[in-house]
């Protein structure tokens, strides 16, 4: 997976979701990898545009993994998806998706890029701008584009995704200790 200008996108305003951005996870049983979902609004043409450029890009240089012929993109699996059809869920809709991973951590920080070394910073929600890089892939009867995770920079919070509460939400404050112990 070299990184090559040309196959690398720098995302406009995205939102992240099931952000696995601090330690790797498995997914389905395989290698542990950092991993989050990019949610892109469709009205982000420049992004959408340069994605798909990168995947037209990575299909061409990987022609070895598709046996030397120029694939036919509705017979393998590409990485821009469409929340709209393929998730039953609010966040996503009106807008595009990509997965991406690393079997490397993501460099995170803030607007001015310095490193953001508080975890609660980036959670699913979170808007942020992201590195990412396409690349051709053939495994196990599979074949298509994939799409690696480079960095991440946060742009501004949002409303956390999942339905997680707060602890101010789920607690009010214990006025006397004693009383709570009897």
């Amino acid at each position: 997976m070299a990184n090559n200008s040309k196959t690398k996108v720098v995302t406009g305003t995205v939102r992240l979701s099931y952000a696995n951005v601090w330690e790797p996870k498995s997914i389905n049983g395989g290698a542990e990898k950092y991993s989050v979902s990019l949610i892109i609004p469709k009205s982000d043409k420049k992004t959408i545009a340069a994605i798909n450029a990168a995947v037209d890009v990575a299909i061409e240089e990987g022609l070895a993994k598709f046996g030397g012929k120029k694939p036919n993109k509705a017979a393998i699996k590409l990485p821009l998806r469409d929340g709209d059809t393929e998730r039953d869920d609010e966040a996503y809709a009106d807008s595009y998706f990509v997965n991406a991973n690393s079997q490397t951590p993501p460099q995170i920080v803030d607007q001015n890029v310095n490193p953001i070394m508080n975890r609660s910073e980036i959670y699913s929600g979170v808007y942020a701008r992201v590195s990412i890089n396409f690349y051709a892939f053939n495994s196990n009867g599979n074949k298509g584009v994939a799409c690696g995770l480079g960095n991440i920079q946060k742009v501004r919070d949002g409303q956390p995704l999942g339905n997680r509460s707060t602890a101010e939400d789920d607690f009010a404050a214990i006025e006397d200790a004693d009383d709570f112990l009897s």
